[in-house]
């Protein structure tokens, strides 16, 4: 049985410290047998929500943009790895815009009554967050968690890991901390390996 990851890059940079971490944690699920398409999400040409609420009555957004192939794509993906920094204590605004189109998601499952990912979807569906941060200050990461805890309920793919390294401006080159990059392959594999197990426990169940 096939495992489809869907990776979203939140970072500006594309080739930054995010990034490398990123393809870390890819690599480790590749190598667990997964399939992994990525998104640079401040590549993409998409609006902001802009509450227009068609999606309250059916699962459609009102804006005509890319959103319905991300939309299609994060629906039938096994989970997700969405690798961004912290900016202004929250998650940056490209990736908060893509997240906040997600609304289409959040009507469907709390307004109407009628997921757009079934049950057994969700058994198998996951989450992980990989993020790092300038500062060194306590609860510099509460932000951007609540956010991504939201996110992952409204598309019915629960936080399962998170990879999280503050003190990035003395840091500066995350390859210089070969721990975090094996830490990021080994929470990808650790994920890729998760959702098979749980591919496999939905089949039985249905046998």
């Amino acid at each position: 049985m096939d495992c489809h990851l869907v990776a979203l890059l939140g970072s500006p940079r594309r080739e930054g410290n995010t990034a490398i971490l990123l393809q870390e944690a890819i690599r480790g699920s590749e190598d667990a047998g997964c399939i992994v398409e990525l998104i640079w999400v401040p590549g993409l040409r998409i609006k902001p929500c802009m509450e227009i609420f068609v999606c309250k009555q059916k699962p459609v957004c009102a804006i005509k943009d890319e959103m319905q192939v991300y939309y299609d794509m994060i629906r039938d993906a096994d989970g997700l790895i969405v690798a961004t920094p912290v900016m202004t204590m929250g998650v940056p605004g490209a990736l908060k815009s893509f997240i906040d189109r997600f609304q289409v998601f959040y009507m469907a499952k709390y307004e109407r009554r009628d997921p757009l990912v079934t049950p057994d979807q969700r058994k198998v569906r996951k989450m992980l967050i990989l993020s790092i941060a300038g500062m060194n200050i306590k609860n510099l990461f509460a932000g951007l968690l609540q956010t991504m805890h939201a996110f992952s309920e409204i598309i019915d793919c629960p936080l399962w890991d998170k990879l999280l390294r503050d003190d990035m401006d003395t840091i500066r080159d995350i390859t210089t901390r070969p721990e975090l990059l094996k830490e990021a392959y080994a929470k990808g594999y650790a994920l890729g390996e998760a959702i098979k197990r749980a591919q496999s426990e939905v089949a039985l169940a249905v046998e």
